[in-house]
């Protein structure tokens, strides 16, 4: 439910007051920032939104920013913050990256304000490519050339400036052809397909095991007009059916561990040369994930570096 359906019945002739919110404030380390966006991805979290609250606000330390996301305030239980809590704790297991221990997190009462659109005060529209990333408000002027893609990070499941997101859209320019047909496995918001959709590929399929990701997908395929060559399961690589598999390209935007562990399913699902791009790849683990690639038969045509992330553009070996 979307904070302004929380607004109580009120006379026609009295405003309606704004509901009270708690902001949840996490000090992140920089490159980090998607992946604990996605920590705070708990019902009833929510917009996310980066950077200091306001330009009053102390600047977050050199090499750490704000992750925030709101709560209503009658929902803000003890059991939803130590759920967060324990979220946030697991990440520096989850990924073996030690600065992730030091991550600390407030719960500040906010007074009466829409909250739920704070986003909008930092986020701003960007490129990738030729794909001109903006909200759905955006009354600017497109360059010549530009492909729009409405994206408004709701929740907490990405604003697509990572950059292993940029990676893939890059990618998802360069590779898709009109008519193709596209996998977006661990899809999130789905904007890997979506774009894929913009860029004219007749069928995109997404999947995650997030069950809460796939309504900001079907969202997203909406806002961009593309809904009916996108759909969404829930599940992993055993939500796929015999059927889906011959691929024109697949896009994989995964932690190392499951490219290592599922190369062979993503190649599976190629048809002989068809074309991958697959990021979130630390580049500290990119020996072993390469190898993982080269023997489940993908060959690596290019690779790009940004910060920490790897992304992998090549194809399925065989015929095309």
């Amino acid at each position: 439910m979307k904070p302004r359906d929380r607004t109580p019945r009120v006379s026609a002739l009295e405003p309606a007051p704004h509901p009270a919110w708690t902001e949840i404030r996490v000090l992140a380390p920089e490159g980090w920032l998607e992946l604990v966006a996605d920590a705070l991805a708990l019902s009833p979290c929510t917009s996310v939104a980066f950077g200091r609250p306001s330009l009053a606000s102390e600047a977050a330390p050199e090499g750490l920013d704000y992750v925030r996301t709101f709560v209503p305030r009658e929902l803000d239980t003890a059991q939803l913050r130590a759920q967060l809590e324990s979220r946030l704790a697991g990440l520096a297991e989850a990924t073996g990256a030690a600065e992730l221990e030091r991550i600390s997190v407030r719960f500040l009462e906010l007074p009466p304000e829409d909250y739920a659109n704070s986003w909008k005060k930092t986020w701003k529209p960007f490129r990738v490519a030729h794909f001109a990333v903006v909200p759905m408000d955006w009354r600017g002027t497109p360059r010549t050339g530009d492909l729009r893609l409405v994206l408004e990070p709701g929740g907490a499941f990405g604003t697509g400036r990572h950059p292993t997101t940029r990676g893939c859209l890059r990618a998802v320019e360069q590779r898709v052809r009109p008519g193709a047909r596209v996998l977006d496995a661990g899809c999130g918001n789905g904007v890997l397909a979506v774009a894929s959709a913009l860029r004219g590929a007749a069928h995109c399929l997404g999947f995650d095991i997030d069950p809460a990701a796939l309504p900001y997908a079907r969202e997203l395929a909406q806002d961009n007009g593309v809904h009916g060559r996108c759909s969404f399961r829930v599940g992993g690589f055993e939500c796929l059916g015999p059927l889906d598999r011959d691929f024109d390209g697949l896009c994989a935007n995964l932690f190392a561990d499951l490219i290592q562990a599922h190369a062979g399913d993503l190649a599976h699902r190629l048809k002989p040369g068809g074309w991958f791009a697959i990021s979130g790849c630390r580049a500290d683990l990119r020996g072993a994930t390469l190898a993982a690639l080269d023997a489940a038969g993908l060959e690596l045509e290019q690779r790009s570096t940004r910060g920490r992330w790897d992304t992998y553009v090549g194809r399925r070996r065989g015929p095309a």
